[in-house]
């Protein structure tokens, strides 16, 4: 700290100074970085007119690379009938997905809440992973599969879309190297956008809101400020699997009363050029699924409105909610405005749908997932921060939230006031288990539904054997509400009040008001000490009860060693012992067996039929064949086997003899081979041949001699393997 000067000195980069540094300029309204740009220098300004602009501040901090516009030009001597919060842009964001136009698309808020969308956008120099644009093929390709096969005839404007998606997506595949296509790993590669599609990309809206988002009571509505895309992974019983399952994506809207809309993003838009091919009036969709009211309306109400003065309800027009993603927990989004922030949990509610579409994908009924969606809870939102002062009857709004995702800073949330006043208070960060313990959630009604099935399971079939051991623990114990809150305990917010004026007096201004305001305050302290000392006695039961279990499983398991030492001692050897006589007295009932059934074979059929006995006859024709009728019969197969051996072992010599020749003259030839002369090749050719001649007579011999004994031989050796043998 005494290294850092008072006044830290700030680089700063001007960008766009002719577009939006003169006074004639339109406001801006909102500016963000853009995750796919080369290098993470792309910068998207909004401004009021509808003007979307893309900055690369490293080419060019002055010209935008590109200009989207979300509020058409209007025509001269026309008029159209329209208020001009319909044509003042509030905010906007970028879409997400994952094998889907959603990255590529781009949503604008007007003031009057009405919401259009631009797909496709890329911007000039894009840093995109492979894996999506191979995935955006797969998906571009399969719509143009389900058109081709699909039973009810498809316009041609439909097809003709297909087709302009379909020459984008080829336009991008041509910019990747090659060797990028699956099974390769995902890789970021710089893209352009494609110029073969001539049309620019045509505004698709209003979204129409269904059912209609509900008004707050004492409220005729207000302006739009601000939106968010979010998406969230849904459950899937193997996370390994891409498998990465289908991601639910969720637009938050929020206005000047303290109003936020969660909307689903069902019908997701798609890629759309201004061709007069493309013509389509029907509108995009948004379904909402809540309306979460912040309670700014119902504060303000509480506090007495000055007599002479304005209403407490005008310093609603000065309130302007903005959205801030938590960078580290997807689920939770801050809202922060000039009363306060509030920290919006919308991890229940999405866990919840996500199951359901899960069960609605594996054939389940209508009726299921409308009882999944009806059950489901809504939005938890916890208010963190208020800057309303009671006495004083105003506020110093929230002009910024930072929430650091640095590993070398503590995960925290920043809350700087009008008043220049720096509110700082560390975040919870709860793990993946902490979250599916939440009691709002279906994973754990899920998971109890399963524990209880499967206990009644084993219940209701027993086994043999002796009893099964039943817990005291049935249930999976739950954290109480109060002490499973984020931000911990007291929840509530923290009250970050402006200075006081010089002049004014430091005692308190007791009025109604801030009576009324200390008694609330008071009465929701006692609440929550009420809370927690219940929650401290649940959590003393569910010890104590663990304990005896855990008492109780100490026993059974040194029940259990002792069962097992008896097993492999005494009850061990009188087991042996029981297997060997049972083993004994079975031989002796086998030998029991065999003679009853030679008594019963005997009984039935003293005799023996006809088939037995022609078996018997060939048998005995069979014996005399090869052993013969008498002791000297020459013609049995016995005989003439012993005469064909010692003819062979009479032959053999001559073989071996003739084969030991043939190694010698062998081993001369090696040995002679080079000094060897034409006379000498032709007197071993010739003592070869006489050989050869003298193997081919005996061969003859042993034909005959086996002709004369009535036997068959097989098909005379080759000379080599003759000498080898």
């Amino acid at each position: 700290m005494k290294l850092v000067p008072q006044v830290v000195d700030c680089k700063s980069i001007q960008i766009g100074q002719y577009n939006h540094a003169s006074n004639s300029a339109a406001p801006i309204a909102k500016v963000e970085w853009h995750p796919w740009g080369e290098g993470g220098t792309t910068l998207l300004v909004m401004t009021t007119d509808g003007k979307l602009r893309e900055y690369d501040i490293s080419v060019d901090t002055e010209e935008p690379q590109q200009v989207l516009s979300f509020v058409p030009e209007k025509r001269m001597n026309s008029f159209i009938a329209e208020d001009a919060s319909e044509r003042e842009v509030a905010s906007f964001t970028l879409g997400k997905g994952h094998a889907d136009w959603g990255p590529l698309s781009v949503y604008a808020l007007m003031r009057s809440g009405d919401i259009y969308a631009i797909c496709p956008y890329m911007p000039k120099n894009a840093s995109i992973p492979s894996s999506y644009i191979h995935a955006l093929e797969c998906f571009v390709h399969a719509k143009q599969e389900f058109l081709s096969h699909s039973v009810i005839n498809a316009s041609t404007s439909l097809s003709n879309l297909y087709d302009y998606q379909h020459k984008y997506v080829s336009a991008l595949l041509k910019q990747l190297p090659s060797g990028t296509a699956f099974p390769a790993s995902s890789q970021f590669f710089v893209l352009h956008p494609p110029t073969t599609i001539k049309g620019s990309p045509i505004r698709q809206g209003p979204f129409l809101l269904q059912p209609s988002p509900k008004l707050l009571d004492g409220s005729e509505g207000g302006d739009a400020t601000d939106l968010v895309y979010l998406t969230f992974g849904t459950p899937s019983a193997d996370e390994e699997d891409e498998g990465k399952t289908e991601r639910l994506g969720v637009v938050l809207i929020t206005y000047r009363d303290g109003k936020v809309d969660v909307c689903l993003d069902v019908e997701k838009v798609e890629a759309k050029w201004e061709h007069r091919q493309h013509k389509n009036n029907d509108l995009p969709m948004l379904a909402v699924y809540e309306t979460i009211d912040l309670g700014v309306i119902s504060m303000l109400k509480k506090v007495t409105s000055t007599p002479s003065g304005p209403s407490i309800l005008d310093l609603v027009d000065g309130n302007h909610p903005v959205f801030l993603r938590d960078p580290i927990q997807e689920e939770t989004v801050y809202v922060y405005h000039a009363f306060g922030v509030h920290a919006l949990q919308l991890g229940g509610l999405l866990q919840t749908l996500a199951a359901a579409l899960r069960d609605d994908s594996s054939n389940a009924g209508d009726d299921d997932l409308t009882s999944a969606v009806e059950k489901s809870g809504g939005t938890t939102v916890l208010p963190i921060l208020t800057t309303f002062s009671v006495e004083r009857k105003c506020s110093n709004p929230v002009i910024g939230v930072a929430i650091p995702n640095d590993v070398y800073l503590t995960y925290s949330i920043f809350i700087l006031t009008s008043a220049m006043r720096v509110v700082c208070f560390p975040l919870t960060l709860r793990s993946e288990l902490d979250s599916a313990n939440e009691p709002a959630l279906l994973a754990v009604s899920q998971t109890k539904d399963d524990f209880a099935k499967s206990l009644s399971q084993s219940v209701s079939t027993p086994l043999d054997g002796p009893p099964a051991y039943v817990s005291l623990l049935t249930e999976p114990f739950e954290l109480p509400a109060v002490l499973a809150r984020q931000n911990g305990l007291p929840s509530n917010p923290i009250l970050a009040l402006p200075p006081a004026p010089q002049d004014a007096k430091s005692e308190l201004q007791l009025t109604p008001d801030t009576l009324r305001y200390l008694g609330t305050t008071f009465e929701r302290f006692m609440n929550q000490i009420r809370e927690v000392q219940l929650a401290y006695k649940a959590a003393q039961r569910r010890a104590e009860l663990q304990r005896q279990e855990f008492k109780r499983q100490q026993e059974t398991c040194k029940e259990m060693l002792e069962l097992i030492d008896r097993l492999h001692t005494s009850r061990q050897a009188t087991t042996r012992a029981k297997v060997a006589d049972t083993q004994e007295a079975q031989k002796d009932l086998l030998r029991k067996e065999e003679r009853i059934l030679r008594l019963l074979t005997k009984t039935a059929s003293p005799e023996l039929s006809e088939h037995e006995t022609k078996w018997f006859q060939e048998l005995k024709r069979l014996q005399e064949e090869v052993i013969g009728a008498g002791r000297y019969d020459a013609d049995s197969l016995e005989a003439r086997t012993a005469l064909l051996r010692r003819d062979l072992n009479r032959l053999l010599p001559n073989l071996r003899e003739l084969h030991e020749k043939e190694e010698r003259l062998k081993k001369k030839l090696a040995e002679f081979h080079q000094s060897l002369g034409v006379s000498q090749a032709f007197e071993f050719g010739e003592r070869s041949n006489a050989e050869r001649s003298k193997i081919s007579r005996l061969e003859t011999d042993i034909q005959r001699l086996a002709e004369r004994l009535d036997m068959s031989l097989g098909r005379p050796p080759a000379l080599h393997e003759t000498y080898k043998s």
